[in-house]
């Protein structure tokens, strides 16, 4: 029985660390959500479980599933859905991913002047990376927003699969500008990806975004964003 005003059962799904300081930041991340929407179920599509087939085939009734990802690449068009289908479970909506949004700009913006970030210093915004051409291009997107807010360009880098990687985006920006270079990590929760930054030469690296309020309430407009599904 489902216990909420989505008439759904809410369910985060994210992608998976052996950080037990990540797992625990998206476990926050859930519980300040459920404060909001009700009981909200957690997901991993990698690295550890339970996976959105073994939590989607234990519901009963409509779902509503939210992607914390920052971009829609293959975790979030190709393994969630194949997730959905593998699970059996006939009602299942999925909203759109968390990024690229403003919010999450400004959420970014506050984590550098947390870091030590001033008007003046150079900004880098850090992303995991994806061979999904549509995901790479919501990340600047993300970083066109964060830019803005600003006052200047700032560059993408990424720490895999995609090209430039951030520690020659660092070095380069440095020989740009001639100023400090601090990284935007443009990442949800803590993990391998959030400690290789601090090895990108960079001045200062903020924290990921965590479960920010701006990111709690965004999961959950996302997941009022979307029709339950009527069971089958």
């Amino acid at each position: 029985m489902i216990f909420n005003h989505l008439g759904a059962q809410p369910i985060l799904v994210a992608h998976g660390t052996r950080s037990e300081h990540g797992t625990a930041m998206i476990a926050d991340l859930a519980d300040k959500v459920s404060a909001q929407i009700g009981p909200t179920r957690v997901a991993f599509v990698d690295v550890l479980g339970p996976s959105p087939s073994e939590v989607l085939s234990g519901v009963d009734g409509p779902a509503v599933v939210v992607p914390a990802f920052l971009a829609e690449g293959y975790h979030v068009r190709q393994d969630l859905p194949e997730h959905i289908v593998a699970s059996g479970h006939q009602a299942t909506s999925v909203s759109r991913a968390l990024g690229p949004d403003p919010e999450l700009a400004r959420v970014l913006a506050q984590r550098l002047t947390e870091c030590g970030w001033k008007r003046g210093d150079s900004v880098v915004l850090a992303a995991a990376g994806s061979s999904d051409a549509y995901a790479l291009g919501q990340v600047r997107r993300e970083a066109n927003l964060l830019g803005s807010m600003l006052g200047e360009r700032v560059p993408v880098g990424y720490l895999a699969t995609a090209l430039p990687r951030i520690a020659d985006v660092v070095a380069e920006t440095r020989a740009r500008t001639g100023r400090r270079v601090f990284v935007a990590s443009y990442l949800l929760a803590h993990g391998l990806f959030h400690d290789r930054l601090f090895e990108a030469g960079a001045d200062g690296v903020s924290a990921p975004l965590g479960a920010d309020p701006r990111v709690v309430n965004l999961v959950v407009r996302r997941m009022r964003s979307v029709r339950v599904p009527a069971p089958r």
